[in-house]
């Protein structure tokens, strides 16, 4: 058994209402890091070099290396620069980000002003879903116990280092995920992708440099710079270092969040959520959130829980959302449904995204309902194909890759309700 380490839920007592507070994240060695950097004076670059050694990498969805990514900012630029944190958790089966939110906010505020610290940024937006305003509220709290303390505001702890950080509620729109209609929505526009390059490092927030991480990359950074990023690199695997937050749901007898070394067993995780429920057989798996491939049982229990493992097995780690289905799981009737989110969640800009999500959806409603035809896979495989890759942004993946894969694994079942005219389950 993968021993249990935590990095960011370590000591978090969701049943103690004062728990999150400033005083209860002192007692654990809260704002330590940055206290650390402040007195001793440490170059931002180094700050940066020791990011990169952790092999952080986003937690978001993307993986991409944070250290490297942070590395982009300007570092001569005079002007503006940005920090900005997607908490914008929209992607279905996720839950991750609210809860470090809910019970451990000043981690992440933390992480953004060692950020802000590295990158020479002033100013910082925490991007907080439109749909969980209680936790909004929380972050404001904790935002403003942070600037009262000296942790937030001008001269942070008696240094010429200032930064302010602000809450900015979005309305509950997926595509706001999508980090440069995150930046639209918080200029006051409508949340739309926009075209890159320019990448948000040059012309960002306002037309400034600006970098932007998911909530569970900035919370990772305090205990990088305690610890320092090789043994964050340690607690994982070579090019996945640190924890991962795994937000398991679906058939388990303990769904919930849980934090893990990258690259445990899937069959040791599944374990820690209490197996499947009621005893019944491992069916298929969604690993890294709704818009990633889809694999099946027997292909998940092989397979080891970081980005290149999953990346080698057929889909992608994605945010961490681990959708788990038994065998009594109609794989049309579970498509459908996916299919029908992506469509309603599309902003329209791009036309294979606008109209081919509709199309998708519709096709597979009518197979689900009895009314398919032997051509609409052929059909679906094509639709898919001709959406993948041809959007500004992923969305139109997110929509096409989960029906290229319940295709590629469970085609039978497709085929035997265009037959049959009902589930095969």
């Amino acid at each position: 058994m993968t021993q249990s380490v935590q990095v960011i839920l370590a000591d978090v007592n969701p049943t103690d209402p004062e728990n999150w507070r400033l005083k209860s994240y002192l007692k654990r060695d809260g704002y330590a890091a940055l206290k650390k950097i402040i007195a001793n004076k440490i170059p931002p670059e180094n700050v940066i070099e020791e990011v990169k050694k952790s092999a952080l990498r986003g937690r978001g969805g993307a993986g991409f290396p944070t250290g490297l990514k942070w590395s982009f900012m300007p570092r001569q630029y005079e002007g503006d620069k940005y920090l900005v944190c997607n908490s914008d958790e929209g992607e279905p089966g996720t839950f991750k980000d609210r809860d470090i939110m809910r019970y451990n906010p000043h981690i992440l505020i933390e992480g953004m002003a060692i950020a802000a610290y590295a990158m020479g940024a002033k100013t910082g937006y925490n991007y907080v879903h439109g749909e969980i305003w209680e936790t909004y509220e929380r972050m404001e709290e904790a935002v403003e116990e942070a600037r009262l303390a000296g942790f937030l505001g001008n001269n942070i702890l008696g240094s010429d280092f200032s930064f302010q950080l602000y809450n900015h509620h979005g309305y509950g729109a997926y595509i706001c995920g999508e980090e440069t209609a995150l930046l639209e929505s918080i200029e006051g526009k409508k949340g739309q992708p926009r075209f890159k390059p320019p990448f948000p490092a040059s012309y960002g927030l306002y037309g400034k440099p600006t970098t932007i991480n998911n909530t569970e990359t900035f919370a990772s950074v305090p205990w990088i710079i305690r610890h320092g990023g090789e043994k964050y690199l340690q607690l994982g695997k070579p090019n996945n270092g640190g924890t991962k937050i795994f937000s398991i749901s679906g058939h388990v007898n303990k769904p919930g969040n849980y934090e893990v070394p990258l690259g445990i067993p899937f069959a040791e995780l599944l374990e820690m959520a209490g197996g499947m429920r009621g005893g019944r057989k491992l069916k298929g798996c969604i690993p890294g959130g709704s818009s990633m491939p889809v694999l099946p049982g027997d292909v998940m229990m092989k397979t080891d829980m970081d980005y290149d493992s999953i990346a080698k097995a057929g889909s992608m780690l994605g945010s961490g959302a681990v959708i788990i289905m038994d065998d009594t799981t109609c794989m049309v009737r579970a498509l459908e449904r996916l299919s029908y989110f992506y469509y309603e969640e599309s902003c329209g800009q791009c036309t294979p995204c606008r109209e081919g999500t509709g199309w998708l959806y519709r096709i597979i409603n009518r197979i689900e309902h009895g009314k398919g035809r032997p051509e609409d896979l052929d059909l679906l495989d094509n639709l898919a194909d001709n959406i993948q890759g041809r959007t500004i942004c992923a969305l139109g993946d997110a929509a096409a890759m989960p029906v290229r894969a319940m295709l590629q694994h469970f085609r039978d079942e497709f085929v035997y309700h265009i037959e049959h005219k009902k589930c095969m389950v």
